[in-house]
Order: structure tokens, then C-alpha cells, then sequence
């Protein structure tokens, strides 16, 4: 069975089949969300790094306020600060920005913008080279532009189900549903799984 080499290619032909969809029930179609969908569908494509930063930036504010940051003299920081020493302090000419979430969830990731966060939970689960690994790992997913890809395959898989939305009819039904919700994530899914072996 062949895995989907390219998430972006499936989502456009997702969104033609509804397109087709669409044709045979004209009287249903809302020109608004056409042009709503493919404002999107051009963002997916034209995503430039300066957008995926500034969206960064954001995400990773919101994050932060979100969160519970660990203090700088927690035992949580002055261990991760020991374990960062032989780590990167930019990722693709951004300053590494790393900083522990108090939480008992056993996660770490990294964003396009250098903001790296560690869980306390995994931390408590790991030895310092362990953790270095986990870090190194997350880094590895930015220097290899995954973080570009990924919110491009957002945006396009946006795209389709604003165009099945727009199609009207049980096109619109299943796209606002949570079978909608379950095909966007089988897709990040499928392209998590290709990033992982790159």
C-alpha cells in the first residue's frame, strides 16, 4: 500500500472532486466562500519564510501565555540551561529561544522562529542526554523545513473543505463535521510520518 508521498497533491485532488461535486449542484455554491477558499489555496502556496516567522512568533506568544513558564532559577531551567550548552543557539539564523512548560505532558517541540519548549513531564522521564536527543530531534524538524510544509499542508487542507463547505449539500455537511476534522489530522498525520524518516 504507498503511503501519500505528497499531502498537498492530495488535498487538491480532494478539492477538485468536490469542485465536481459542486458543479452538479450550482444553485448551492456560495461565491463568497469561493473566493474565500481560494485566497486560501494561493496562501498555501505562497507561504514565504517571513510568514512562517511572523506566525511563529505568534504562535509561540500565545504558547507562552498559555502556559506556565518555568522561572529561570527553577530546577527545571538550570537543568535544561546545563543540558542546551553543546545545543544549536540558532536554527536557520534565528536565535534559539528555549524555555520549560510546568506540566506533567511528556512533549517538546520547536517552531520556525527558534522558540524551543520543553515539558517539565519529559523531563522527569529523561536523563540529560535523552533530552538532548528529544531537543535535537525537534531542531532537526525546523532545519529541515518541516515547520514551512506543515503550515502549508494547513492552509491547503483549510482550502478543500472550505471548497467542500462551499459546494453546499452533504459536501458542506461532512466538511463543517468532525469527519472533516478527522481527514485534516489523517493528513498531518501521513506527512508527520514522511518528516519523521527525512
Amino acid at each position: 500500500m504507498k503511503t501519500l508521498q505528497h499531502p498537498l497533491r492530495a488535498i487538491c485532488m480532494i478539492a477538485a472532486i468536490f469542485s465536481l461535486t459542486a458543479c452538479e449542484t450550482l444553485k448551492t455554491v456560495d461565491a463568497g466562500k469561493l473566493t474565500d477558499v481560494g485566497s486560501t489555496a494561493m496562501k498555501a502556496m505562497s507561504l514565504s519564510d517571513g510568514d512562517i516567522t511572523s506566525m511563529s512568533d505568534q504562535s509561540c506568544t500565545a504558547m507562552d501565555q498559555k502556559n506556565q513558564v518555568a522561572a529561570s532559577n527553577s530546577k527545571y531551567s538550570v537543568r535544561l540551561a546545563q543540558v542546551i550548552r553543546s545545543m544549536p543557539t540558532s536554527v536557520n539564523n534565528k536565535t534559539a529561544n528555549y524555555k520549560v512548560y510546568l506540566t506533567q505532558d511528556v512533549n517538546a517541540w520547536a517552531m520556525a522562529n527558534g522558540c524551543i519548549r520543553v515539558y517539565s513531564g519529559l523531563m522527569d522521564l529523561m536523563n540529560d542526554d535523552e533530552l538532548r536527543g528529544v531537543i535535537g530531534h525537534e531542531i532537526g524538524h525546523v532545519a529541515l523545513g518541516h515547520s514551512k510544509a506543515r503550515m502549508q499542508t494547513a492552509y491547503a487542507a483549510s482550502a478543500a473543505r472550505g471548497l467542500a463547505s462551499a459546494a453546499g449539500g452533504v459536501a458542506a455537511q461532512l466538511s463543517q463535521s468532525q469527519a472533516g476534522d478527522l481527514a485534516e489530522k489523517f493528513v498531518n498525520a501521513q506527512f508527520s510520518q514522511s518528516q519523521e524518516s527525512a
